[in-house]
């Protein structure tokens, strides 16, 4: 929509309009004609238009809550706007490709990415080594549901919810989960102990692990985010928190949409056409995972930037050949654009991880978010309790006015 289309939509002035966009609330873009006019985005438009019936009307505010995607809690971690993420006010790209994950985790922690935090030893907690070798067999997710309760029994600095305290026991929990996934020892980086354990003989491996870690490490109030906060306003500690959002994040529409583009691209392999693969998921009604995001209508920046770093360190890589043909067939049928889960699945065949390496390095990377939303929670001391809107039997004494 052009200015006075969109202004004209939501009955408000010019002035208005621009500070709806300041705020991040409504996106615009060049016109693309020469000229120095923006569009504004229609769904952003009719999104505010239903905010301003929900108010006139809070039955249908209700129905409609929690789907709709307007903003439910206030947040200072992370902006979209514009086809852009920010974390803290600065590109998460940008980050991505400049800044370790830890730093960026202290950034979003407490707004300051050069925040000191303990020196801890590789004893900093009892050792799990033989719970770890017992549950080997599982996912590195799995594991992380499995022992972080122990890890919480044995660090009752964890009961202090002070900022500053929390963001300690935050990396404490992210050394414990790097520790618990790989069996090595954090202290030299993140990255590099996953480098270590998952990708030894691969050049460069750990600055892709570091950039994709620090993609994944917050996107505002997705699904496992929201449960994270509703479990941090009840006062329990991080660890809890933590894997509230690990239980969420397990779920086939989130954390483990990976899975199912894993098996896109094998069924591309054995039937030897990427056009068959995905025609046969679009004969049946179903979408192609690894493609459309609930916040993005273009193509994921952050898929965009892994992809283009892992064509630059490994041009001619099989995988990443498949992943183009894939992308762009889809492209061609569906107006769909790839996302973030795809350029994970190139990542981990291109550098040959273990099964269940994909969802570990998102949920590693999302354990950064999750703390800094349970601080806020923390200190915003309310608790997230909203009412339902009762569809049920009525029972025959009360009235339905």
């Amino acid at each position: 929509m052009t200015s006075t289309e969109a202004a004209s939509a939501l009955n408000i002035s010019p002035s208005t309009l621009y500070a709806y966009v300041s705020r991040g609330m409504i996106r615009s873009e060049a016109s693309g004609d020469g000229r120095r006019k923006r569009l504004y985005r229609s769904e952003d438009i009719e999104r505010l238009k239903a905010r301003k019936r929900s108010r006139r009307n809070p039955g249908w505010a209700v129905k409609r809550a929690l789907y709709t995607g307007d903003p439910i809690l206030e947040s200072a971690i992370t902006l979209i706007t514009d086809e852009r993420l920010f974390y803290r006010g600065r590109d998460a790209t940008i980050l991505a490709a400049n800044e370790s994950f830890e730093r960026v985790a202290a950034l979003i922690w407490t707004n300051d990415k050069r925040f000191s935090f303990p020196i801890f030893s590789n004893t900093y907690q009892k050792d799990y080594r033989e719970s770890w070798l017992k549950l080997n067999n599982l996912k590195p997710v799995e594991r992380f549901q499995s022992l972080l309760p122990l890890a919480e029994a044995d660090d009752l600095a964890a009961l202090d919810l002070r900022r500053d305290t929390v963001a300690a026991t935050g990396m404490r929990i992210l050394w414990f989960m790097t520790g618990v996934a790989t069996g090595e020892d954090p202290m030299g980086g993140i990255a590099q102990a996953l480098r270590r354990a998952w990708a030894p003989e691969i050049d460069g491996a750990a600055e892709l692990i570091n950039t994709t870690l620090v993609l994944f490490a917050d996107h505002e109030l997705n699904v496992s985010t929201f449960t994270v906060r509703c479990a941090a306003s009840a006062g329990t500690t991080p660890y809890s928190a933590v894997c509230a959002g690990l239980a969420a994040l397990r779920g086939y529409k989130h954390g483990a949409a990976s899975e199912r583009v894993e098996a896109l691209f094998q069924e591309a392999e054995s039937i030897g056409s990427v056009e068959r693969a995905i025609a046969n998921r679009l004969r049946i009604g179903e979408k192609i995972p690894g493609f459309g995001h609930a916040v993005y209508r273009d193509v994921d920046p952050r898929a965009s930037l892994l992809l283009r770093k892992l064509e630059d360190r490994f041009p001619g890589s099989k995988d990443l050949l498949l992943a183009r043909e894939i992308i762009e067939t889809t492209h061609r049928l569906v107006p769909d654009r790839y996302n973030i889960d795809l350029a994970l699945t190139a990542l981990v065949r291109v550098l040959n991880m273990p099964e269940g390496s994909a969802m570990a390095l998102f949920a590693l990377g999302r354990t950064a978010g999750w703390i800094g939303h349970a601080i806020e929670q923390y200190e915003r001391d309310q608790l997230i309790r909203p009412r339902a809107r009762y569809t049920g039997l009525r029972p025959p004494q009360i009235s339905n006015s």
